[in-house]
C-alpha cells in the first residue's frame, strides 16, 4: 500500500495554520427574535387591538367620557392572555426548531478514510486539515476542495456548478501547481467539497478547507430557500381556513345580535324609546365597541391557532422518540406520509437481511468446494488471491481491518483473512461495475500482466474457455453445466454467487468495455447474508398495516425467491417474481395490472425503481422506496417517503425523508408506525378542539338573540382559549403509539382529514354542551342553586370542566376512556393542571375573572352536568359498535 498523508506532529501544525474543516454555522434566531415575530402574527394584532380599544375605554371612564363602568381587570387580563399565548409558542417554536436542528446536523455528519500516521482511519469531516490525504471511492461526497494525487474519478458538481455531466478527475503532475482557492470547475486534477464520486478510486490531497472552501463560500445560497408545505400541512392549512370561515361569521352574528339585543329589544321593541336611545352617542358608540370586542374574541376562539403548535409539537415528541428507536426524520413530511404508504420497495441486503456478508464457499472450475481460503491449493490461491486483493475498491488497513468499497467487496477481501500472495503489480486500466456490464475489471501489469473479471456468473461463465485447476495451470474448460447446476442449488439455499474469471488481453485508458473471447476461470464465491429474524415479523405486521412490500435486489432469480420465501414476502400462489429483463418487457399498463401481485425483482436495475416508483404514483397511491447507494437517489427524491440507509452514501441520505440508522427493516415498520400515531393524535385533538369552538360560538350566538348577555366574560373566552389550544396541544402530543394502529387501512391520499365518524363525535359533543348549557342557564330548579353572581361563576367553571371530561372521549375511539392512559402521563397531568388552576380561579378569580366562589352543592351539580358528556359519547360508541 502506498503511504499518503500527514502525522499527528503535521496535522497540529497544519490546523494552527490553516484551521479545521469546519463551516461557520448560521445565525439561529434568539428567543426574542422569535417572540417579537409573533407578535406579527395577524391574530395577536387583532388582540393587540383589542387591548387598546378596552385601554381606551377604561381610560375614559376613568376621565369621566364614558358613563358606563369600565373595569381595569378586563384589559389586564386580555394583556396577560397575549403574553402568555406568544411566550408558549414562541418556547415551543424556539424548542422545536433547536432540536430540528439538531437532528439535521445528525443527519449530515460524515466520516471519511484518511491516512494518517502511514495507516488509513475514519474520522468526521470536521478533523480534516490542508494536507490531508483522503481516500475516495464511489458514493462518497467529497469533503474538502483539493488535488488528485493518485488514481481516477468521475465525479458529479452539480451542487456546485449546475452542469449533469459527470467530470473526469486525474492525478497530478509532479510539475503542477495549485492556486487553491480557484473556482475552476474544469480542471481536471482539482475536486471539490460537495460534489459526489460516482466511480473511479482516488487519492486526495486537501488544499482548502472549512469556509474557505467553495462549497463554504455558497453554503448559504445552499441552505436558502422554503421548501413547499408537507401534504399534511396543507390539509390543516384548509382545514383551519374552513373553520376561521365560520369564526368570522360567527362573530359578525354574534356582534350583530348583541347590537340588536342592546338597541332593539332592551328598549321592547319601542321605537321612541330606540330613538331616544340612539340620540346618546355615548351609549351607541360603547355597544359598538362592545360588539366588535365580542365579535373579535370569538373569531379568536374560533380559528384554531392551536393547531400548527399541536403540528410542532406532535412532530418534535415523536422525532426524538423514532431517534432512540433508529429512525432519523430529515424532514417532518416524511413522518405523517409514513403512515399513509401502500407501497414499500425495499432493497434486500442490510435492510431485510442482517447486511453482514460472508463468503461461505469457492468453488474452483472442477466443482471442487472449499470452505476457507487456506484449504485452496497454492497453485489456484495465487490467482485468487490476485483476484480478491487486486480487483477491489476496499483496503486492508495495518490493523487487518477490511474498510472501504461495498458489503459485498469487503465480504470478499475478508475471505482471505488479510492473507495474501505476494506480488508486484500495477494497474493500468480499470472498469468499474456497471449496472450494464454487471462485472468490474482491472488490468495489473508487473509480475502478472493479466485482466482480472468479478461479477455476475451469468454475465462470465459463458466467457470462460480455460479454467485454472489447482495447480494454477491453464486448462480447457467444459464444465458449465456442471456449475450452473451448483449456483443453482446454492441460490436455493439464499446464497449469493460472484465468478472471478482472468483475461489474458489488456485495457486501455479508456476503455469501458473488455472483449468477452478466451476467458479463465479462477472460480465462484458464494456469499450468504442472513434474513434478520425481526424482518420477518416487521414484513408481517407492514403487511397487516394494508402496505404492500416488494423486495428489489441485484441478486439472481433463485436467490432472491429463496430469501422473499423466507422473509416472508411470497405467501400466495398469484405473487409475481419478475427479473429486471421481464419488467423491462412489460409496457406500463401491463405492468400497473399486475402491480398489485409483484412482490419480488430480480436482477434489478436503478432505472428499474424509478420506474416503479412513477407507475405506483399515476395510480394515485402513496409510495415509499429504500436505497443506499448513488444510483438508488433519483428513486428516493421521486418517492413520496424516502428511506436511507444509515450505512449508505451521502448522496443517498440526502435524496432521502428518513434515514434508517441500523439499516433494519423492522425500523420501517417503525416509522410507518410513528406516521399513523402522528396523523391519530392529530386528529384526535382537532375532535377535542372543534367541539369547543362549535359549542362557543353557538351558545354565545343564541343567548344574545334571546336577549341574556354572553355567559362568558372576554377575558373567560380568552383564558379558555389559551388552556384548550396550548396546554391540550402538550397532552395530545404525547399520545403513544400503539401496534393497533398497523392494523388500520393506509388513508387515501385525498381524504379529508375530518372524518365522518370525527364529525358526528364532533357535533354530538358541540350540541351536548350547547343542550346543557340552556339547561343551566333557564331550568329554575339550577338557577335556584346559583343566585347571584354564582351563575356566572358556574358557567365559567361548566364550560372548562366540560372540556376536561370530553378531551378523554376524544383521546380515544375504545369505550375503555383509560385506554393505555399509562404510556401518556402527560395527558393526566395537564388536564389536573387545568382543573386544578380552574378550581383556585373560581375562589380567586374575582373581578378578572368574574369568579366568587362556589359551595358544596354547587359543585356536584356542575360535576353531574359536565360528567354526562361521558356517557353521552359512549352510547355513540356502542351504536357505532
Amino acid at each position: 500500500m502506498e503511504h499518503f498523508g500527514l502525522n499527528d506532529a503535521q496535522v497540529q501544525e497544519s490546523k494552527e495554520k490553516f484551521g479545521d474543516n469546519r463551516l461557520t454555522e448560521q445565525e439561529i434566531k434568539s428567543f426574542w427574535d422569535t417572540l417579537k415575530e409573533n407578535f406579527g402574527d395577524p391574530m395577536i394584532k387583532i388582540l393587540c387591538i383589542a387591548l387598546i380599544v378596552n385601554v381606551l375605554l377604561v381610560i375614559g371612564h376613568y376621565a369621566g367620557l364614558i358613563a358606563d363602568e369600565m373595569a381595569w381587570y378586563e384589559p389586564v387580563g386580555i394583556a396577560l392572555a397575549i403574553l402568555l399565548a406568544t411566550f408558549v409558542s414562541t418556547l415551543s417554536e424556539y424548542r422545536n426548531e433547536n432540536a430540528f436542528r439538531v437532528l439535521q446536523e445528525e443527519a449530515s455528519r460524515i466520516r471519511c478514510k484518511i491516512y494518517r500516521n502511514a495507516d488509513i482511519v475514519e474520522l468526521p469531516i470536521e478533523d480534516i486539515v490542508v494536507h490531508d490525504a483522503i481516500l475516495l471511492q464511489p458514493g462518497d461526497k467529497i469533503p474538502a476542495d483539493g488535488i488528485i494525487i493518485n488514481g481516477t474519478l468521475k465525479v458529479d458538481q452539480s451542487v456546485l456548478n449546475g452542469e449533469s455531466a459527470e467530470a473526469t478527475k486525474t492525478a497530478t503532475t509532479p510539475d503542477y501547481t495549485d492556486t487553491q482557492e480557484s473556482m475552476d470547475f474544469l480542471n481536471t486534477h482539482k475536486v471539490f467539497r460537495g460534489s459526489v464520486v460516482y466511480s473511479g478510486n482516488a487519492v486526495m490531497q486537501v488544499t482548502v478547507v472549512g469556509d474557505k472552501s467553495v462549497y463554504g463560500q455558497i453554503a448559504k445560497e445552499l441552505q436558502t430557500g422554503e421548501e413547499r408545505d408537507s401534504p399534511l400541512k396543507v390539509k390543516l392549512t384548509s382545514l383551519a381556513h374552513a373553520i376561521s370561515k365560520f369564526g368570522y361569521i360567527g362573530g359578525i352574528a354574534i356582534a350583530v345580535a348583541m347590537l340588536f339585543q342592546r338597541i332593539i329589544m332592551a328598549n321592547n321593541f319601542n321605537l321612541v324609546e330606540i330613538v331616544a336611545y340612539c340620540s346618546d352617542w355615548v351609549h351607541i358608540v360603547n355597544d359598538l365597541i362592545h360588539a366588535v370586542m365580542l365579535a373579535v374574541i370569538i373569531i379568536v376562539m374560533a380559528v384554531p391557532e392551536g393547531l400548527p403548535l399541536m403540528i410542532a409539537i406532535v412532530s418534535a415528541l415523536n422525532m426524538g422518540k423514532m431517534l432512540k428507536d433508529n429512525v432519523l426524520v430529515r424532514k417532518i413530511a416524511g413522518i405523517e406520509t409514513a403512515g399513509s404508504l401502500n407501497f414499500l420497495f425495499s432493497d434486500k441486503t442490510g435492510t431485510i437481511t442482517k447486511g453482514k456478508l460472508e463468503v461461505v464457499t469457492f468453488i474452483d472450475g472442477t466443482t471442487a468446494q472449499y470452505k476457507t481460503y487456506a484449504e485452496v491449493k497454492d497453485g489456484l490461491k495465487k490467482w485468487l488471491s490476485l483476484s480478491i486483493h487486486q480487483n477491489t475498491d476496499s483496503v486492508i488497513s495495518a490493523t487487518k481491518h477490511v474498510v472501504g468499497g461495498n458489503a459485498t467487496e469487503r465480504a470478499i477481501l475478508s475471505f482471505s483473512g488479510g492473507d495474501s500472495v505476494p506480488v508486484n503489480v500495477t494497474t493500468t486500466g480499470h472498469i468499474p461495475f456497471n449496472s450494464t456490464n454487471k462485472y468490474s475489471a482491472k488490468t495489473v501489469s508487473g509480475d502478472y500482466n493479466v485482466t482480472l473479471i468479478k461479477g455476475a456468473p451469468e454475465k462470465i461463465l459463458n466467457n470462460c474457455r480455460f479454467y485454472f485447476d489447482s495447480n494454477g495451470e491453464k486448462k480447457p474448460y467444459s464444465g458449465h453445466s456442471e456449475l450452473n447446476a451448483i449456483i443453482d442449488s446454492l441460490a436455493a439455499r439464499a446464497i449469493r454467487v460472484l465468478a472471478l474469471a482472468v483475461s489474458e488481453k489488456s485495457l486501455g485508458a479508456n476503455d469501458d468495455s473488455l472483449p468477452t473471447d478466451a476467458w479463465i476461470l479462477v472460480g465462484i464465491v458464494g456469499i450468504r447474508d442472513e434474513v434478520r429474524p425481526e424482518s420477518i415479523t416487521a414484513i408481517s405486521e407492514v403487511h397487516g398495516a394494508g402496505v404492500q412490500v416488494v423486495m428489489i435486489t441485484g441478486d439472481r432469480r433463485e436467490t432472491a425467491i429463496a430469501i422473499a420465501r423466507e422473509a416472508g414476502l411470497l405467501t400466495k400462489s398469484e405473487d409475481l417474481v419478475l427479473t429486471s429483463d421481464e419488467l423491462a418487457a412489460l409496457s406500463d399498463e401491463e405492468v400497473k395490472k399486475r402491480l398489485p401481485h409483484i412482490k419480488v425483482v430480480a436482477r434489478a436495475l436503478p432505472t428499474d425503481k424509478s420506474r416503479l416508483v412513477r407507475l405506483t404514483q399515476e395510480l394515485n397511491y402513496v409510495v415509499g422506496m429504500t436505497g443506499d447507494g448513488v444510483n438508488d437517489s433519483p428513486a428516493l427524491k421521486k418517492a413520496d417517503v424516502g428511506f436511507a440507509m444509515g450505512g449508505g452514501t451521502e448522496v443517498a441520505k440526502e435524496a432521502s425523508d428518513i434515514v434508517i440508522l441500523d439499516d433494519n427493516f423492522n425500523s420501517i415498520d417503525k416509522a410507518i408506525l410513528y406516521g399513523r400515531t402522528i396523523f391519530n393524535s392529530i386528529r384526535k385533538f382537532i375532535i377535542f378542539q372543534l367541539t369547543i369552538n362549535i359549542s362557543a360560538v353557538l351558545i354565545n350566538f343564541f343567548m344574545l338573540l334571546l336577549g341574556h348577555e354572553n355567559p362568558l366574560t372576554i377575558t373567560q373566552i380568552l383564558w379558555i382559549n389559551l388552556i384548550m389550544d396550548t396546554l391540550a396541544a402538550l397532552a395530545f402530543g404525547g399520545e403513544p403509539a400503539l401496534t393497533r394502529f398497523m392494523q388500520e387501512k393506509p388513508k387515501r391520499r385525498d381524504e379529508s382529514i375530518v372524518s365522518s365518524r370525527m364529525w358526528g363525535e364532533i357535533l354530538l359533543g358541540a350540541g351536548w354542551v350547547f343542550v346543557l348549557s340552556f339547561v343551566y342557564t333557564f331550568v329554575p330548579a339550577i338557577q335556584a342553586n346559583f343566585p347571584g353572581k354564582a351563575l356566572a361563576t358556574g358557567y365559567f367553571a361548566f364550560f372548562v370542566f366540560i372540556a376536561v371530561f370530553n378531551a378523554f372521549n376524544a383521546r380515544t375511539e375504545r369505550r375503555n376512556l383509560f385506554d393505555n392512559i399509562n404510556k401518556n402521563k402527560g395527558f393526566l397531568q395537564v388536564f389536573a393542571i387545568i382543573a386544578v388552576v380552574q378550581i383556585l380561579l373560581t375562589y380567586i378569580g374575582r373581578g378578572i375573572f368574574n369568579s366568587y366562589g362556589l359551595n358544596g352543592t354547587q359543585w356536584l351539580i356542575l360535576l353531574i352536568l359536565t360528567v354526562s358528556i361521558i356517557p353521552v359519547d359512549l352510547i355513540r360508541k356502542f351504536c357505532l359498535k
